[in-house]
């Protein structure tokens, strides 16, 4: 099975330039064959193909304008053109219905905030017996490696990110991942803002709320830039800065989500969750909801569930958990978001709103869950009708409840 390994690079001076120099010939190559494509769609002649596009590439090093192009690896050139092709493809399949729609493919601009280049196996690239990454024309770069790759890869992407850093990509066999140790524990989850996610049976993870965290300086850095006129190469250093503290934000919270998937996956043999994310972030609560990242955590869930030999379960989003007394399974209808606990009317039982949503998803999808987690404390039950109760106003009572 192939898998992607990344880790994080740290080119030097002349290094840098090799590259910027390389993502710019990418570019360039990728627009001029866009453009030839675009000026044959409206001229109505037929759809020019990737190989009379190569041999433009070919045609394009021998002039004067284009004479740079020979300065980088062929390799990434032809890469270039790989990557039209599947924009293209990705989008006649989605008017097909093939796929998600997409939009048609664009014109790649140099204030795009990612840069990339790749190299197959015949550009002649490898990975020194130092531990660098030697690529053609660019020299030996220094790798920071967070893991040993499980087999030879046989292909590396480089991309230059928005805050300026550079990471290589690796395309590698993984093999088939060996499931976890067998366990018996089944888990519905309840994603929330206040707590990120409650379980089914009663644990609850706060909410780290990342981006709230890193507003004031975050602020600060946007009003810095906002000062700084444009085009000059203050306001480069500026943008540089609102970058990296977004990218320290996604990476603390992309931390945060592996740890909890990866411990919510090792521990019960089946998860469900509910799908929210498509809802709740078109309305008032988007900028918490996108700050806790719910889909990105759900995603992770549901991968390393299916690599590990786990079950995943998603469920609606319209299905009534928050309503639904999972004691005794009656609706007792919509709350306000304030009310966090509230007590069936039919059972009597005292629930702990997002512990008893949690529980419901769980059965939702057809898990074992106990709902004993849900309640604060157990309803008041009726005595038999044989034993004998007090009597008010003519009405036999039981345990304080008036019998019909």
């Amino acid at each position: 099975m192939a898998t992607h390994s990344t880790c994080e690079v740290y080119p030097n001076g002349p290094q840098h330039s090799a590259l910027a120099r390389a993502f710019g010939c990418a570019r360039v190559v990728y627009n001029d064959a866009l453009r030839a494509r675009e000026t044959a769609r409206v001229a109505g002649l037929p759809f020019v193909t990737s190989a009379e596009l190569s041999k433009q590439v070919t045609v394009a090093k021998q002039t004067e304008e284009r004479a740079w192009l020979a300065e980088v690896s062929a390799v990434v050139l032809q890469q270039s053109l790989r990557d039209l092709d599947t924009a293209y493809r990705n989008f006649f399949d989605g008017l097909k219905g093939k796929r998600p729609r997409m939009g048609a493919p664009r014109f790649k601009s140099l204030k795009d905030n990612q840069h990339g280049i790749r190299f197959t196996a015949n550009a002649r690239w490898k990975i020194t017996p130092g531990g660098d990454l030697s690529l053609p024309k660019i020299g030996d770069v220094r790798v920071k490696w967070s893991r040993a790759l499980p087999s030879v890869p046989s292909t590396v992407t480089v991309v230059k990110d928005a805050a300026g850093r550079y990471f290589a990509s690796f395309v590698v066999e993984s093999g088939t991942d060996e499931p976890l140790p067998a366990v018996t524990p089944e888990v519905g989850i309840d994603l929330g803002l206040t707590h990120f996610a409650i379980l089914s049976d009663g644990t609850k993870i706060d909410s780290s709320r990342f981006l709230r965290r890193a507003e004031k300086k975050l602020k600060k850095a946007l009003r810095d830039l906002s000062r700084k006129a444009k085009g000059s190469a203050n306001r480069a250093k500026a943008r540089l800065k609102v970058a990296r503290a977004h990218a320290r934000t996604a990476d603390a919270r992309r931390e945060f989500h592996h740890q909890l998937s990866t411990n919510i996956i090792r521990e019960n043999r089946a998860v469900a969750v509910e799908d929210l994310v498509r809802g709740l972030a078109r309305t008032r609560l988007a900028k918490s909801v996108h700050d806790a990242g719910w889909s990105k955590f759900v995603t992770m869930l549901e991968y390393k569930a299916t690599r590990y030999g786990r079950t995943f379960t998603r469920i609606g989003r319209f299905e009534p958990t928050s309503q639904v007394c999972s004691q005794c399974g009656v609706k007792d209808g919509p709350k306000p978001l304030n009310v966090r606990t509230w007590t069936c009317g039919a059972c009597g039982a005292v629930l702990d709103r997002d512990i008893n949503a949690a529980v419901n998803v769980a059965k939702a999808a057809g898990l074992a869950i106990s709902a004993c987690g849900a309640r604060l404390r157990p309803g008041l039950v009726p005595a038999q009708r044989t034993e004998t109760g007090t009597h008010r106003d003519g009405q036999p009572t039981v345990v304080g409840i008036p019998s019909p």
